[in-house]
């Protein structure tokens, strides 16, 4: 069985590897599936949607009305320092792809009940375009 909820929050970043378009500096109003398989429990439920909440929203508010950066881009914390802006150094570039790893990883280290057997993360970096992953838990 598999259980699902949505997220959304508003990110800035750049790639600047980027040839085109997002080596500038813009923004996305993302949303974020995250979605768990595993055995409904004795009160027929796979995971408690509060619990679910309480596991992704501060992970969520952490990105909200921020920017992720690069931690070796110092041309732009600098930036973001002098502007006293919020943002959240990473140590990769943000492309959808890593930020989808970036949530898997910090799910799955969880301490997450034992009848789930995998999640699967997709975030929706525009209206038309997604990063997904899965992973066994």
């Amino acid at each position: 069985m598999k259980i699902a909820k949505e997220f959304r929050w508003e990110m800035g970043h750049r790639l600047p590897f980027h040839e085109g378009k997002c080596k500038n500096l813009h923004g996305h109003s993302y949303k974020m599936l995250v979605e768990f398989t595993g055995k409904p429990d004795d009160n027929g439920m796979v995971l408690d949607y509060y619990i679910l909440k309480e596991l992704i929203i501060p992970m969520v508010e952490e990105l909200d009305h921020s920017f992720m950066v690069k931690d070796d881009d110092t041309q732009l914390i600098n930036l973001l320092d002098s502007m006293d802006s919020k943002y959240i150094k990473v140590g990769f570039h943000s492309t959808a792809e890593n930020i989808v790893y970036y949530f898997v990883d910090t799910i799955k280290n969880a301490d997450l009940p034992e009848n789930l057997t995998a999640v699967k993360v997709k975030i929706f970096e525009t209206e038309t375009t997604y990063a997904e992953a899965e992973v066994i838990l």
